[in-house]
């Protein structure tokens, strides 16, 4: 008994002492050191360049990183330089790596159909980096992981089967109860933060909830909210069209300032 209690006490300091503040004023667990998630950053980048090709076309990657740098701008000197790539693949995709590494698909470029619905998203994966959610994933799972071991120590005493089905039940608990769910509240967060970022660079929010409409005519009705780490289109445009109010403000103050992206398409 007393070792068990030991384990647990060792876990439970061990997230306590990990606990961090993101920019929206949320708890959260960071268990990495950041130079690590920006070595494991640069490794994952790296890999992906090796292996996907890149698109050629000098005003694409002109237009692309064009929106991508007046967004990493409004991070100020501490958002460094980063590192733009334009991957030639049909993927609706782009996404953001700690360390400063962007990494759009041009088949993004079919739902994000102007600069500014291209800001929308580039905003939101710039946002999951500064808001350390790459971290956060990997601590959440790291803890559920720890838990989850913990636990079945601390079952130790139970007849094997019933042993087995516990851990079974935790798995599946810990996965729709804890991850998916936690990844939501990360994804409208990026959505949050992105849309004042993009706002604060002079492109249009408005054009956000656009892009979601554009998102949602692609990809369909997707899997119940409740087994997505994302949440439903509908949900996501409800929820940008009610920080409106909160960042069209913004958005008008960069435009008087000058701040007025001509980088393409719109």
């Amino acid at each position: 008994m007393r070792t068990r209690v030991l384990i647990g006490l060792a876990v439970l300091s061990l997230i306590l002492a990990a606990c961090a503040t993101s920019p929206t004023g949320r708890m959260q667990l960071t268990l990495m050191p950041d130079g690590e998630m920006n070595a494991m950053g640069l490794q994952a980048f790296d890999e992906l360049k090796s292996k996907t090709p890149k698109e050629t076309d000098p005003k694409l990657i002109a237009y692309v990183t064009c929106v991508a740098n007046a967004v990493t701008a409004e991070l100020g000197d501490d958002g460094g330089s980063w590192e733009v790539v334009l991957f030639k693949d049909p993927a609706v995709n782009a996404f953001a790596l700690p360390g400063g590494h962007i990494g759009v698909y041009t088949g993004l470029l079919t739902a994000a159909k102007n600069q500014h619905q291209l800001a929308a998203v580039l905003g939101h994966e710039v946002a999951h980096v500064l808001a350390r959610h790459g971290n956060e994933r990997v601590s959440t799972n790291m803890a559920v992981q720890q838990g989850t071991q913990l636990i079945g120590i601390l079952a130790g005493g139970q007849d094997e089967g019933a042993r087995t089905q516990l851990m079974s039940l935790l798995g599946l608990g810990a996965q729709v109860g804890v991850l998916l769910p936690f990844s939501r509240v990360q994804e409208s967060e990026a959505d949050r933060i992105g849309l004042a970022m993009m706002a604060r660079a002079g492109f249009n929010p408005q054009q956000s909830v656009s892009l979601w409409e554009n998102m949602a005519e692609i990809g369909g009705q997707g899997p119940p909210q409740f087994m997505s780490t994302h949440p439903s289109h509908s949900t996501r445009i409800a929820d940008l069209r009610k920080g409106m109010p909160e960042v069209l403000p913004l958005y008008e103050t960069a435009r008087a300032s000058g701040k007025q992206p001509r980088c393409g398409n719109g």
